[in-house]
């Protein structure tokens, strides 16, 4: 059906009152909400819309969905000038906001998987501390091992970073500072700049939000970060664009 005008949000929710939301998961009518608001943004910004009408009638009388959230660039490098004065917290957060890798393959990492001749960083395994043992396990998928290309100003860092660990073995961790301590980090980053709390699996969005703003394709985004299907890569890209 074509409409002569945009309908306004109360005219909205007369058309669509005949639907029964019930019969729907709560994701699948979030993802349908996500979609018209990135459509309207869309005509908002370039095509005259003065109002985004799905953000304005809100979403279908469903409970919210856990919310996607994210740093911008310029947020994160506020929060990392925080922590300058502890070497091992901010190296650790440049690696997972830079690279996007999960919280368990940081802390995995060894130095024999950097190779900074070619700027490559090999993800191959996570770490698990488990009834008081640290534990090794190897990706359960395919999408899970892989290989990144470093930024040139994260392989000076982390070149520096190793040569100048004590008694360090090619495969020693090199990041033993636990989950609960990154938590704590990130807690007084944001209490010492301000900026907006996120948890420290966010920093995974937050990279591939960056990727999506510098225009990398669905496809390389979903093999940089390991996603197993590039619709979990257009999700976050959709929650993106609703919050810019």
């Amino acid at each position: 059906m074509q409409y002569k005008k945009w309908l306004s949000p109360p005219q909205q929710a007369m058309e669509f009152s005949p639907l029964n939301y019930n019969n729907y998961k709560q994701t699948y009518l979030k993802t349908i909400h996500n979609q018209l608001s990135a459509l309207f943004n869309y005509a908002v910004r370039f095509y005259g819309l003065k109002n985004n009408p799905a953000r304005l009638a809100g979403n279908m009388d469903i409970e919210e969905v856990g919310e996607m959230k994210f740093w911008t660039k310029e947020e994160y490098l506020t929060f990392s000038r925080s922590m300058m004065n502890k070497e091992e917290s901010y190296h650790a957060f440049e690696i997972l906001y830079w690279c996007g890798i999960r919280l368990g393959k940081l802390l995995a990492l060894t130095a024999e998987d950097f190779d900074f001749e070619k700027k490559t960083l090999k993800i191959n395994k996570s770490y698990q501390h488990i009834k008081g043992k640290d534990i090794i396990t190897t990706p359960k998928t395919r999408k899970s091992n892989h290989v990144l290309t470093l930024p040139d100003f994260l392989v000076d860092e982390m070149q520096d970073y190793i040569s100048r660990l004590p008694y360090l073995k090619v495969d020693d961790r090199i990041f033993t500072i636990t989950k609960s301590g990154l938590h704590h980090e990130i807690d007084r980053g944001c209490r010492e700049t301000g900026v907006k709390r996120i948890r420290v699996h966010d920093l995974r969005h937050s990279h591939v939000s960056m990727l999506i703003e510098m225009g990398f394709s669905a496809v390389d985004i979903a093999n940089r970060v390991g996603h197993e299907s590039v619709k979990v890569t257009y999700r976050y890209a959709l929650c993106f664009l609703i919050k810019i």
